[in-house]
């Protein structure tokens, strides 16, 4: 994504279609994006009337954040309807569960498309299954063209978890070597990629170390169970004010007459190249897009 169209995506919180108690405080939430949920989160019974009040629900207040519709797998006996469903109502993008191959984004654009879908509407895709991590470079590839909507990549950990076998430690030591390997491939195609979910919203302290390894590994945001979880995802995915004042530096080096036209400067006893100038640039605009 380019510093001009960069949108914050810190804090992605889950709430499930059928939970109206917390569909009434969407416009209370200080996260970044909203995933209302009609795959794990609704029982097979409520998943036609789940699917029957998105439109409602994405036609409600002005949006404060980003609003996204995770749908059930398209394979599914719900996943056609409810990809049609959601397409109509226009969020800004359609979370898409189980995928496997480039195949799988493909096969959903071509449904919004056919269906006349506008161009705002994105696909996010959940990277959860053993076939989609080793897919993932080709299916990231798929983020260059903007004819695939293809926009972000979410880490489904618990399903990883349960499909693989792994142990799951509090470290989360078995799972960082794939989580590392989706940021890569998340950064070749100019996708956005955001964390798997901290299972206990209570120990905030251990979601604080969560987000704080997740962002020093390249990635652009959490995604959330709970409100509370929100703040602290916010804080670890802002940048702090030590690396915008080294930006801020580095940005201010690079303006003065002196340096008109130069690729490389000194700084502090450092080369500094104007690669380190176009990163600095992106920070100072993520932290402007953050304030807004």
């Amino acid at each position: 994504m380019t510093v001009d169209t960069y949108r914050p995506r810190r804090s992605v919180l889950y709430i499930p279609a059928s939970n109206d108690k917390a569909l009434a405080k969407l416009a209370s939430f200080a996260c970044d994006a909203i995933i209302i949920d009609l795959e794990d989160a609704v029982l097979p019974a409520d998943k036609p009337a789940a699917r029957d009040k998105i439109a409602g629900i994405l036609a409600g207040p002005e949006r404060r954040c980003e609003m996204v519709v995770r749908i059930n797998p398209l394979a599914s006996e719900w996943g056609a309807d409810d990809l049609l469903a959601v397409a109509g109502a226009e969020p800004d993008g359609i979370l898409l569960p189980k995928i496997g191959t480039p195949r799988d984004i493909l096969e959903a654009g071509d449904l919004l498309d056919d269906n006349f879908a506008p161009d705002s509407v994105k696909l996010w895709a959940m990277v959860e299954t053993p076939k989609a991590l080793l897919n993932i470079g080709a299916i990231a590839e798929l983020g260059r063209d903007p004819v695939s909507r293809l926009a972000c990549f979410v880490a489904g950990t618990n399903d990883l978890v349960k499909s693989t076998g792994i142990l799951a430690t509090s470290d989360r030591r078995y799972l960082m070597p794939w989580l590392m390997q989706l940021v890569l491939a998340a950064r070749a195609g100019g996708l956005d990629v955001i964390d798997g979910v901290a299972n206990d919203f209570r120990d905030l302290d251990a979601l604080a170390r969560e987000c704080a390894e997740a962002a020093a590994m390249g990635f652009d945001g959490k995604s959330l169970i709970h409100p509370n979880q929100i703040e602290p995802a916010n804080r670890a995915f802002s940048p702090s004010p030590e690396r915008l004042a080294a930006a801020r530096a580095i940005r201010d080096a690079f303006a003065r007459p002196e340096n008109a036209g130069k690729s490389v400067i000194a700084m502090d006893g450092r080369m500094v190249e104007r690669l380190h100038l176009a990163e600095a640039e992106k920070l100072l605009a993520k932290a402007a897009a953050v304030r807004a």
